[in-house]
């Protein structure tokens, strides 16, 4: 499942409030969501990024609460894919029930800079930077979490097997 998008940059510690702002918990409208992405750590995000762009942060991405809005929110807004050098294991979670793929690499979270070309491969297990010209080394995905991504989320998936 290749991924290719321009990145965006955010520092360590984004919380899910930053993510999608508990003013905006009272919907589950994935467009309204989308709307808000982010608009508590850069008030333009929502307005700037573009299907297939990618998010590259720091430390301990998605701490906070345990909301489901946050990666949601993420994904609707077009992210294909969050780099950070670590995240929140709820929010790790949450991502991957949804079919955000989220990748850890301290090399890559590191060196990606704010509007680089990034391409990632969670299947073979790298990203590069196209930017840059550089590459950085991932775990691959194991294939019940590619199957998971693939199919959009951890119900999607289970409905497809069930099928």
């Amino acid at each position: 499942m290749p991924i290719k998008g321009h990145a965006y940059r955010f520092g360590d510690d984004i919380n899910t409030d930053e993510i999608i702002p508990a003013r905006y918990l009272h919907t589950t409208d994935k467009a309204e969501l989308a709307a808000h992405c982010m608009e508590d750590a850069d008030k333009q995000f929502a307005r700037k990024v573009r299907a297939g762009d990618v998010i590259v942060a720091g430390k301990n991405f998605g701490c906070g609460s345990s909301r489901e809005h946050a990666p949601v929110a993420i994904k609707a807004a077009g992210v294909s894919c969050v780099i950070a050098e670590s995240f929140a294991r709820i929010f790790f979670r949450n991502s991957i029930n949804i079919g955000l793929p989220i990748i850890e690499s301290k090399e890559a979270a590191a060196r990606i800079r704010a509007k680089d070309t990034i391409q990632v491969d969670t299947a073979k297990g790298f990203i590069k930077n196209v930017t840059r010209k550089e590459k950085y080394r991932i775990e691959k995905y194991p294939p019940f979490m590619q199957r998971i991504i693939k199919a959009g989320g951890l119900m999607e998936s289970m409905k497809k097997r069930r099928a």
